[in-house]
This record gives structure tokens, sequence and C-alpha cells, in this order.
């Protein structure tokens, strides 16, 4: 940590800085993420820093400001690191947007765990931006010529298809016998309320 922050104090004003410290940076913040304290100082180190952006490109290092923010109540400011990082791992940033959210939702519910349809709904409130998804959020329904086809088999053969039925318009579909059962099981639901 002493070699990062003298690194760092030789280095303040090269921009970019060099990629050695940039490593350093990533591996310390791997290495400190059981260590609070350490994190919280390493982390405040770096951001006081002119080149703070240059370090966002480490996911490590993004993982590790993110924590900290969480750890200090400060959901606000680690939402809006995320949306302005560069880091190339935009899965991973996705489900840190996702962990912050829930963090959110269970210190108000005062919880340490959310049911999967709670996790649900606050992914639905609170959806990554654009910045974070480019090509948007995947779509999870069916195009409309799909759905007809299944609402018209479902008025007009059954509701509940036996799994050789299923399986024919999974294939004629082009869908998997999980997703045809699975939409069949919540139709019958919505039809019942």
């Amino acid at each position: 940590m002493k070699k990062f922050m003298a690194m760092l104090k030789k280095n303040e004003n090269e921009h970019p800085p060099p990629t050695k410290l940039l490593n350093l940076a990533g591996q310390l913040c791997q290495e400190l993420q059981s260590s609070f304290p350490s994190l919280e100082k390493l982390v405040e180190a770096m951001m006081e820093c002119k080149n703070r952006r240059d370090f966002l490109t480490n996911i490590h290092v993004v993982r590790a400001c993110v924590s900290v923010h969480i750890h200090k109540g400060q959901h606000d400011e680690a939402c809006r690191l995320l949306e302005y990082c560069k880091a190339e791992e935009k899965e991973e940033l996705v489900q840190l947007w996702h962990e912050i959210h829930y963090r959110r939702v269970m210190e108000k519910q005062q919880t340490d765990v959310l049911t999967p349809l709670q996790k649900f709904r606050c992914r639905k409130r609170n959806p990554p931006p654009i910045s974070l998804c480019p090509e948007g959020l995947t779509n999870r329904n069916y195009s409309e010529e799909v759905r007809q086809q299944l609402h018209r088999f479902a008025a007009e053969v059954t509701a509940n298809p036996d799994k050789k039925q299923r399986e024919g318009l999974a294939r004629a579909m082009n869908l998997q016998p999980t997703q045809v059962y699975n939409w069949f099981a919540n139709y019958r639901r919505r039809q019942k309320s």
C-alpha cells in the first residue's frame, strides 16, 4: 500500500498514469476486499487524484469504489460512479448497479435478504443507464406473432398442453420447451385472476 501511495504521488501529474500504477491499483483493490479501513484509504487516494477517471477503467477499482460507497450508505454516488466509469466489463457493471439497488431496498426494509420477486421488482424500477447497456436491455417478451400463436392454441386446443404438444409448439416457434411450459403456466395463472 505504501509503495502504491508513493507511486501515486510521484505520478499525480502524468496523464494517463503509468500502466504499472493502474495494474497495482487493481491488484490492491482485490487484496484489500476484506480489510475495509485500508480499502477505504486506497479508494479515497485514487478518487482525490486528478487521474481518477483512468483508475475507473479497471473493474477491480470500480468494484472497490462501489463497495466503499455502499458501506457508507452513499448509493447515489455509487450509481454515478458506475454511469461514468470506463471499465469494459459491462455485464459486471450492470450486476453492480443491481446490487446497489438491492442494498438500498434491504436497508429501507431492514432485512438481510431479498426474495427473487423483490429483486425482480427492484430491477424493473431501477433499470441500468444506457451507458452500461448501450444496446439496450434484453427484451424477454415474445414477438407479437409468437404470442398470437400461443393464445390461439390455448383458446382452440388447450390451455394445458401435454409434453408432446409443448415440444411441437417449441419447435414450430423456435423456443425451448421450458419457455412454452412457462408461458402456459403464466397464461393459466392470468386466467384465474
